[in-house]
């Protein structure tokens, strides 16, 4: 277990009296980075070990979604780097098509200058030096948080490297013909004038009105209700379920459609819902993806009534008006002609939002590239049903499965300037040519290239591989691909990873792009709920960090962390994480004040003591715990293991116990003060890949080495001892049985009384000089009189109180209690036992009297057991 016991010497190790985050961590980052502790050689015989960032938005900033994030990689990075792997955690960022072309066209706008007036060419100019000026904030954020990335392989989405990863993916699927060009509906967003993916869409429950209308007259009328009643105009049909008898006589004939002077058709199509509503639809295939549908099945026309800007463009007297302004009227039009059959106002729906601009998303015909995704994610689902990939929890299979086998086929088109163009030229003649990046792109009279980028998830969906220098077949290719494992929140499942999966089986030869995806959940307030800056609960990481220490918040974080579970976070919960740290730190101080050492071997177990045996026995089983939890992505339970075992364990049972020896000098000192160096030693490197600031320099100072970052992860040595652990177990009962007698009879923590140790036929004896410390129990005089026994563990513990307290004062204190708690349990037992209120009373109210009812009971036995105890008058 120990690691290389022939240590450098070092005399007296000192460390301030105070743990001040502030003065260590910069300096200690810097210096980790400056020695290259975090890169990656792909030249390296160790097996590799590579988890890729998932690449921040290049106009993002650190939040607590992040800060989480990467605390959990940065553990599993550092762990595994100590244990000998040639460990690659690839950092980067994504360009962000729609956030960053927003952001700097609102730069312009200050300016008052649209991108439209620079051109397309200038525009991206001024973003790759917006980039260059402003963006990225978050790589020195990351450097405050501790991660330890590779930095000197830092890649952006939008790099040379990148863009001809990306150009390559889409030249292989435009000849495979799995990537196409046709019209269909799309998210489309009127404000930043593209499409949008589904990720980038959010849905919120907005009050808008549903509108029920008469289409037709007499009895070849139907009724349909809508939300959107300006999509009318578009209308091309009705729909009806077959099965249907009501509108049996209709299907197959037209009706009028108000307001236009058009006749459509009445089509009968299963996917109608006969009990919803009055089990017919309106059509509109232009304006709404389950239309167009049925409008492909029935072969309707798509007849557009809405610009880009989601301005009518229908003829009439509608016609340039606002999709909004142009409800109010339609509706207004209606209800003259008599048309409005019922109107609910306001109705609450679900309605999707840019992500970006927060604009109401307009569902459009548009033509588009798209992705035929089938066959890839056919193999996406087959790479983990085959056990190529594990998805951690498991319970996340059955999300993922619903997902990629339902996919549709993916709109890849953006209509941006920013962003991969898509690599496609077209002819004067009709011709189109998608060139790869080693072709020459045709010119001469009339080619043009294609205006639309790349969606964002298109680049990102490489980042596996294209950042390792892919095509080529770099050393870092073979080396590192595919990744060992992918952390990321459930969230972005079927998004990014979905995506990441489908190419990287594609493009590198049916190899997964990782053996494992480990899914978080994300991070909410202390009462579970999102956070938001809406909400007023959002949270700034780096707040936290410059009051608590970056160890604390990453200590909170790790230790809410149970996998695919969200994670509540208060700032008290970071309060103690913080006096954790002070904690650790001020148990080493002392450790090393009294002279734990790191030196020479560890003495054989014949030397050792039962204290010094136990804790060696238990630091053991703590390492085998720590490491099951991590190859089970267990952050939650590896952290409260070591958060107990170091404050419980060492500093508050082991530390306490070993003091009288450390007094009483000799050679058992000498020997604990070396088992307390070993603990310390192995304790601060489990700590370390989650707090790696406080023990980097704990650590350094008791070791005198240069670095927990490259120091050995701790093993097994396989040393157990049940006596030993059996033993102090009583001892521990012992101590905690008096201490709360203490408690309870109103004894201060540091008053001393008198005391009488019966500890023969047990295995206590050894332990007598501690227990009477740790208990502030004074030998018993000639005079001793015995006013309170305690028998405890086979031992009888007697105490003289009788100058400790004042009995009658405290037997009248305990005497108000127990009236008060027989009181409290008469009150509970007369609503429990009247059937009129518990006929009527919530059940949740009845479980809160019952509880009652059980802490009653419970007080009545502790207190009366007190008043036994008091000495007798």
């Amino acid at each position: 277990m120990t690691e290389n016991s022939s240590q450098s010497n070092h005399s007296a190790p000192e460390l301030p009296t105070q743990y001040t985050p502030a003065d260590v961590e910069g300096p200690l980052y810097e210096r980790w980075v400056e020695r290259g502790y975090f890169e990656a050689d792909e030249k390296s015989e160790k097996p590799p070990y590579t988890i890729v960032i998932p690449p921040p938005n290049v106009t993002g900033s650190l939040h607590l979604g992040h800060a989480f994030e990467h605390t959990l990689i940065d553990a599993l990075t550092r762990r595994k780097r100590m244990q000998g792997f040639e460990t690659l955690w690839q950092p980067g960022m994504d360009h962000a098509g729609i956030a960053t072309q927003n952001v700097v066209e609102r730069e312009l706008a200050k300016e008052g200058v649209s991108r439209h007036d620079l051109g397309r060419e200038a525009f991206v100019e001024r973003v790759w030096q917006w980039k260059a000026e402003s963006g990225g904030q978050i790589s020195g954020q990351m450097r405050r948080l501790g991660d330890g990335v590779a930095w000197s392989r830092e890649r952006f989405t939008m790099d040379e490297g990148l863009s001809k990863a990306v150009q390559t993916i889409f030249k292989r699927l435009y000849d495979d013909e799995l990537i196409y060009r046709a019209e269909r509906i799309i998210n489309w967003c009127p404000r930043c004038l593209t499409a949008i993916s589904d990720i980038e869409v959010e849905y919120q429950d907005d009050d808008g009105e549903l509108v029920s209308i008469r289409y037709g007259e007499g009895d070849s009328s139907i009724v349909v209700a809508t939300t959107r009643a300006e999509t009318m105009l578009g209308d091309t049909a009705v729909a009806v379920h077959p099965e249907d008898e009501r509108y049996a006589h209709l299907v197959g004939t037209e009706i009028e459609l108000p307001l236009t002077g058009r006749r459509i058709p009445v089509v009968a199509d299963e996917h109608v819902d006969p009990e919803f509503g009055t089990g017919a639809v309106k059509v509109t295939p232009a304006h709404d993806p389950n239309d167009f549908e049925i409008g492909r099945r029935h072969n309707l026309p798509n007849l557009a009534v809405m610009d880009e800007h989601a301005i009518i463009t229908a003829h009439g007297p509608f016609q340039g008006l606002d999709r909004l302004e142009a409800r109010s009227a339609i509706v207004g039009a209606l209800r003259a002609e008599g048309r409005i059959v019922a109107e609910k106002r306001p109705y609450t729906h679900s309605v999707g939002h840019c992500s970006r601009c927060k604009t109401t998303i307009e569902p459009r015909l548009s033509m588009q590239w798209w992705v035929k995704v089938g066959p890839l994610a056919q193999a996406a689902g087959d790479a983990v049903r085959d056990g190529k990939v594990a998805i951690h929890p498991k319970e996340m299979e059955s999300r993922y499965f619903g997902w990629v086998d339902n996919l549709h086929d993916w709109c890849i088109s953006r209509q941006l300037w920013w962003g991969h163009r898509i690599p496609v030229w077209y002819g004067p003649n009709g011709e189109v040519v998608c060139v790869g990046p080693d072709d020459e792109a045709p010119t001469g009279e009339g080619w043009t290239q294609d205006t639309d980028v790349l969606d964002t998830w298109f680049s990102s969906g490489l980042w596996p591989f294209s950042t390792l220098g892919w095509p080529e077949q770099t050393p870092s290719v073979e080396k590192f691909y595919p990744n060992s494992v992918l952390v990321t929140g459930y969230d972005i499942l079927f998004f990014w990873v979905a995506r990441m999966m489908m190419f990287g089986i594609y493009a590198m030869d049916g190899t997964p792009p990782f053996h494992t995806i480990a899914l978080h959940g994300m991070v909410r307030d202390q009462f579970g709920k999102k956070m938001s800056k809406s909400f007023g609960n959002a949270v700034n990481p780096l707040d936290w960090m410059d009051a608590y220490g970056s160890d604390a918040v990453r200590f909170t974080l790790a230790r809410g962390a149970n996998p695919g579970v969200d994670v509540p976070i208060g700032e008290d919960w970071v309060q103690g994480s913080r006096n954790f740290a002070n904690k650790i730190w001020n148990a080493t101080r002392f450790a090393l004040m009294n002279g734990a050492t790191v030196e020479g071997e560890l003495p054989p177990a014949e030397q050792l003591s039962a204290t010094d045996r136990w804790i060696l026995s238990r630091l053991n089983s703590v390492v085998t715990e720590v490491d099951a939890h991590y190859d089970d992505y267990q952050f939650a339970k590896l952290s409260d293991t070591l958060f107990h075992f170091a404050w419980d364990e060492v500093f508050d049972w082991y530390v306490e116990l070993s003091k009288t020896t450390f007094m009483a000098g000799g050679p058992a000192a000498e020997v604990s003060r070396r088992v307390l160096g070993e603990v310390l030693d192995v304790t601060l490197r489990l700590l370390h890949p989650i707090v790696p600031f406080v023990t980097e320099t704990l650590w350094t100072t008791l070791t005198g080495r240069e670095s927990v970052v490259i120091a050995e992860w701790p093993a097994d040595s396989g040393f157990r001892d049940a006596a030993a652990e059996q033993e102090i177990g009583l001892v521990q009962q012992v101590v905690t049985e008096v201490r709360r007698f203490r408690s309870d009879q109103g004894l201060q923590p540091g008053q001393k009384v008198p005391a009488r140790l019966d500890l023969s036929g047990t295995a206590l004896a050894a332990h007598e000089a501690a227990m009477r410390s740790l208990l502030r129990l004074q030998p018993a005089g000639d005079d001793f009189s015995a006013t309170a026994s305690l028998p405890v563990a086979g031992a009888t513990v007697a105490l003289d109180l009788s100058g400790a307290i004042d009995v009658e004062a405290e037997r009248k204190r305990l005497a108000k209690d127990l009236a008060a708690a027989e009181k409290e349990k008469a009150q509970a037992q007369g609503k429990l036992g009247n059937e009129a209120f518990l006929a009527k009373a919530p059940e949740k109210v009845v479980d809160k009297i019952r509880v009652r009812l059980e802490t009653a009971e419970a007080d009545i036995v502790r207190i009366s057991a007190q008043l036994e105890a008091l000495p007798k008058a």
